[in-house]
């Protein structure tokens, strides 16, 4: 009998990435990669890099979407989960508990503060939601969850009930009942709601994942007032900003907020391992597991897993040593201070914006039109950004994502281990790309116009 080998079997079939995703996997997916000249085959990965197999290395300024927040393939983290394999450790004993989630828990709690004081792991950002919207429910007695407009929470059922973004809705419903949306900054239209005092949960992203949109002043503190005034459970959705990515180790922090609920995900994975965890209030927790007969009320087979809780215990143990947070504040206000006169600059671009390692930059027609801008904009909303997006990724080397569905706006989501050279490149590249898309050759126009009519949606 031979044994396996996953290092001999990528190499037997190296090369094949692309064409088994689209025989196997998701063929759309792989469609608008091709279209878009995202179609590389990847060799390896490090920190905020890179490597395709003809050894060109990209900056990663998307991240995994914000989960490598410590860095693709860290060492340490990676070190962590070798030692948890050699030890042998007892793993999900289903009845019984083991040390790993009590530190984890331990070191979670002390880090959020205020009303914090239980934990409840869950395989992903998602999960968490939908335990917030499940606890959250049964903790109050009522049935209505509130969220703001283009905000982000998740695919599942639940978390697309509570999606702010209509386009993951529309093909899906009916979804759940009494989940309703306000718009997101909006005190006035968000007390109209509560005010009927049968809203379970109000759940928020401090900063919008989608566009990096910002709250107003005093909006958050005044979304938490209210909460406590009509009885509703206040929750803040950190699956995106937690762990350090804007600047303090929950986004919350910055606003003094002491909120009743708090999902995590993504960074706290290490980059490894899914995990995600959703910290509550004891009085949430004790109302839902309020008997020896309801200890089992909520749970998932593979939460907490130990190789998950080492990951997660390892990544706070970097975001410690190497002083991730504080970088993550110090690089954020360099990256707009570097980037902020492109609204200056040029007449397309409508807005730069950030917190910490957070930031999007949005575009807009320029005054007085212009007919190639209009024509792009009339065959795909906010198609502009693909001609931003596409030559920073094959002419500059650089990994950025269009924030959503038609909207002119980019965002970056990086690892918290990038450098100010990185964030100087960037910068640099950003300015050369925008000069170029704003005169909108002929090239790029016809790529614009190629990419709309074969459907691709970003």
């Amino acid at each position: 009998m031979s044994d396996f080998s996953l290092e001999a079997l990528l190499d037997s079939r190296r090369g094949e990435d692309l064409d088994l995703w689209a025989d196997t996997i998701n063929p759309q997916f792989v469609r608008v990669l091709r279209t878009i000249g995202f179609d590389r085959t990847w060799a390896r990965a490090e920190g905020a890099y890179l490597y395709d197999t003809h050894g060109t290395r990209y900056l990663d300024l998307l991240g995994g979407f914000g989960m490598y927040g410590v860095g693709r393939n860290n060492p340490r983290i990676r070190a962590a989960l070798v030692e948890a394999l050699t030890l042998e450790t007892p793993g999900m004993l289903a009845l019984g508990a083991t040390l790993l989630p009590g530190l984890l828990a331990e070191e979670l709690i002390g880090l959020a503060g205020g009303r914090i004081e239980r934990c409840l792991f869950t395989n992903s950002g998602t999960e968490s939601v939908e335990s917030a919207i499940k606890l959250g429910r049964t903790a109050t007695g009522r049935q209505r969850v509130l969220s703001a407009d283009h905000g982000f929470h998740g695919l599942t059922l639940g978390a697309t009930s509570v999606n702010g973004n209509w386009e993951f809705k529309a093909r899906f419903q009916p979804l759940l009942p009494g989940c309703d949306q306000v718009p997101f900054g909006d005190l006035e239209a968000l007390e109209v709601e509560l005010r009927r005092e049968d809203v379970a949960l109000f759940l928020v992203e401090p900063v919008q994942g989608k566009g990096i949109n910002l709250p107003p002043d005093g909006y958050l503190a005044g979304a938490q007032e209210l909460c406590r005034r009509y009885g509703t459970l206040f929750g803040v959705d950190e699956v995106m900003t937690g762990l350090g990515r804007t600047g303090r180790m929950f986004a919350f922090q910055h606003w003094g907020l002491e909120p009743d609920l708090v999902t995590l995900a993504k960074t706290l994975s290490g980059g490894y391992v899914p995990s995600g965890a959703l910290l509550m209030a004891r009085s949430v927790h004790e109302a839902v597991f309020d008997s020896m007969s309801h200890a089992m009320s909520h749970g998932s087979t593979f939460a907490p897993n130990e190789l998950a809780m080492a990951a997660g215990l390892a990544t706070l143990h970097e975001l410690r040593e190497e002083c991730l947070v504080d970088e993550s504040a110090r690089l954020g206000r360099r990256l707009l201070e570097l980037t902020r006169p492109l609204v200056d600059e040029f007449e397309v671009v409508r807005d730069v914006r950030g917190l910490g390692l957070a930031w999007a930059i949005e575009f807009g027609e320029p005054q007085g039109g212009r007919m190639t801008y209009r024509m792009i904009e009339r065959a795909q909303r906010g198609l502009f950004a693909q001609l931003v997006i596409v030559p920073l990724f094959t002419k500059r080397r650089i990994l950025t994502q269009v924030a959503g569905h038609e909207m002119a706006v980019i965002r970056i989501l990086p690892p918290l281990v990038v450098t100010d050279e990185d964030v100087e490149e960037f910068a640099d590249a950003l300015r050369a790309t925008v000069r170029d898309a704003q005169r909108m050759p002929k090239s790029l126009t016809k790529f614009a116009l190629t990419a709309a009519s074969a459907g691709v949606r970003r």
